[in-house]
């Protein structure tokens, strides 16, 4: 509001009230942010963090909010999109589906290692196996 040009003498008896009755919470708002889009949209902690910092949340705060997210609990939100868009590109060549799914990781957040390892087992599992000349076709570096 005050970027909007209101005066701050008309600001702060406002945001107390609001800070009264449990309108203005940063932890609570970041608690929820970090559940919200961990769990409905599968974000990886470094992108809700970064979410966090763009809405103006100071890093002790992020940082108690992110601490509901474990490595197991990314982890298993990594797998489960994963399992969904294998799911959804059957058809396709290896390789395709690979880049897309790692690339629909990256653009959660996920580290490009995660992403290609998960891709790999669910792949495994499936019963899908890369040409043994180009392995994932060329995701090896990654």
């Amino acid at each position: 509001m005050t970027r909007k040009g209101y005066p701050p003498e008309v600001l702060e008896p406002i945001l107390e009230r609001f800070e009264e009755v449990g309108l203005v919470d940063d932890a609570e708002y970041a608690g929820m942010l970090v559940r919200t889009r961990h769990g409905e949209r599968g974000l990886s902690r470094r992108a809700i963090a970064q979410e966090l910092r763009r809405k103006g949340i100071d890093d002790d705060t992020a940082t108690e909010a992110l601490d509901q997210v474990d490595e197991d609990d990314e982890a298993e939100a990594a797998r489960d999109l994963v399992q969904r868009r294998l799911a959804r590109t059957t058809g396709l060549d290896l390789e395709v589906r690979t880049r897309r799914i790692v690339g629909m990781l990256a653009r959660k957040g996920y580290s490009p290692s995660l992403a290609l390892s998960l891709v790999r087992e669910e792949l495994a599992r499936e019963g899908e196996s890369p040409d043994d000349d180009e392995p994932f076709g060329g995701f090896d570096d990654l």
